[in-house]
């Protein structure tokens, strides 16, 4: 790294504080013989190590933020792959969740398969403005005629950044990575592609060694081609930290702060892609919206690389806890989306997941559910009933009596208003004698849902009906 002396370094205006600067450095790649990776910050034979030097950075958050989506790409790297109809399928239920104001603002996809191409062109087919299409590629020729074929107007390119991924998987020098990466950058701008850089394993990467100089001759190319180039800040093994003077490469304020600054990269080019390794990804991207960066990039339900990426979901919520609105987004669509993903596609959501999980607003403990039946606000985190279609439920318990049960019922099966029971219900009054028996045995904790389940299926079977379904048209239903 080469500095200039305090007496040649240029004197600005701070258009964002109004108070004169003085320009810090001019930041030129640094060649290194060795790779270096951070062994005193990783001992991979030991936990990695949080050190702080209390450098601060302060908070920018841009007027707009968004979300993008990586449940195509990321997301199916984990899992089975999607068929063509549901990639068009949840497709379609981002463009209805990201609202108006396409804060679910794009998509990417792979190539790579006759299956992808066959969905991204269903999905071209819809003429969406919001979710854009973007694909994904490796930082190679070959790979760039597959956008080219696809017309695609912008794609991600791998540009690994750390010396773990430059000199011991690429066995290049950084030099030569950054040549063989801003040759695949340069081809995708003379097609007029934009080109949407992944800075993999960026929490491990020299930050002003080797980052910010890439991403000032980005920057470069940007100016020359006029073309913008966004630049995606991947925390790959999910080391990024939010805590107040953490040290680089581990500080998320740190990275979006130097990468914004002292690279010039603009906030609405910037986007964040993290992994939960540390249970970290939702708290990083959140830090990175208020450090500087528009997008964060996210993966529906988390699903991802080893322990997944941030949730779509969540962040859905995070921006309106920032925002003081949804700003058009439609939340209802996250529980149509796991609807659909447990009963269409297979794949089961693990009953705690906040928001989606079949018992994220269930409250079993007795003096909760006596709460929740007088007043929901209680113990419930705000109305899920209006924001995500599904009501708190309570477990049941010797305290719920029969209003209680019959509350569980219509919330727990979501029927419909015409449809649901009242305490008058013969089911409703066998449940409450069951109940009632089980206490009476010594029991002391709620009923689980399982249980409830099971016996209403044997209480429907004994009045020769096969499920609550079919109760609720049959005659013996009360209301």
């Amino acid at each position: 790294m080469v500095t200039e002396s305090f007496e040649n370094r240029p004197v600005s205006m701070n258009e964002h504080n109004n108070l004169l600067q003085i320009e810090e450095h001019m930041y030129i790649l640094d060649d290194v013989k060795k790779p270096n990776v951070f062994r005193k910050m990783f001992p991979y034979s030991e936990i990695p190590k949080v050190p702080f030097n209390d450098r601060t950075v302060p908070k920018f958050m841009p007027k707009e933020i968004w979300i993008t989506d990586t449940t195509f790409r990321d997301g199916q790297q984990s899992r089975a792959p999607y068929t063509s109809d549901q990639i068009l399928h949840i497709y379609d239920e981002f463009h209805r969740l990201g609202g108006p104001n396409g804060l679910i603002r794009a998509c990417e996809f792979f190539l790579y398969s006759k299956q992808d191409r066959d969905a991204v062109y269903k999905c071209m087919e819809r003429g969406y403005e919001f979710p854009q299409i973007t694909s994904w590629i490796r930082a190679s020729h070959d790979d760039f005629l597959l956008v080219k074929e696809m017309g695609m107007k912008e794609t991600g390119i791998l540009v690994s950044c750390s010396d773990y991924h430059i000199f011991l998987k690429l066995k290049m020098t950084r030099s030569e990575a950054m040549q063989h990466y801003l040759s695949v950058i340069r081809d995708c701008l003379e097609q007029g592609i934009s080109p949407r850089c992944h800075l993999e394993d960026i929490t491990r990467a020299d930050i002003y060694g080797y980052v910010v100089p890439f991403c000032l001759e980005l920057m470069k190319l940007q100016e020359e081609y006029g073309i913008p180039i966004k630049i995606r800040c991947c925390d790959t093994m999910g080391y990024g930290v939010n805590y107040s003077g953490a040290v680089i490469p581990r500080s998320v304020p740190g990275i979006i702060y130097g990468i914004h600054t002292h690279a010039g990269v603009p906030c609405e080019q910037l986007e964040w892609h993290g992994h939960n390794d540390f249970y970290k990804a939702v708290t990083n991207a959140t830090t990175a919206w208020l450090y500087g960066c528009s997008g964060v990039n996210c993966s529906l339900f988390g699903i991802g690389e080893r322990t997944g990426n941030t949730p779509t979901e969540a962040m859905v919520f995070e921006y309106a806890q920032l925002k003081g609105t949804l700003d058009g987004m439609d939340s209802t669509v996250i529980t149509d989306l796991a609807e659909y993903y447990e009963k269409e596609i297979g794949y089961h959501i693990p009953e705690r997941t906040p928001f989606v999980g079949k018992n994220f607003n269930v409250t079993r403990a007795g003096i909760h559910a006596d709460g929740l039946l007088k007043n929901e606000e209680i113990y419930n985190i705000f109305d899920t009933g209006l924001f995500l279609k599904r009501p708190p439920i309570s477990a049941i318990s010797n305290t719920s009596g029969l209003a209680g049960i019959a509350l569980w019922i219509n919330n727990y099966y979501r029927l419909p208003e015409n449809m649901q029971v009242s305490k008058k219900d013969k089911l409703v009054e066998r449940l409450k004698e069951w109940v009632d028996e089980q206490y009476e045995e010594g029991r002391i904790t709620v009923m689980t849902d399982a249980e409830m389940e099971k016996k209403i299926d044997d209480i429907c079977g004994e009045l020769g009906l096969s499920t609550i379904d079919d109760y609720v048209r049959s005659e013996h239903h009360a209301s």
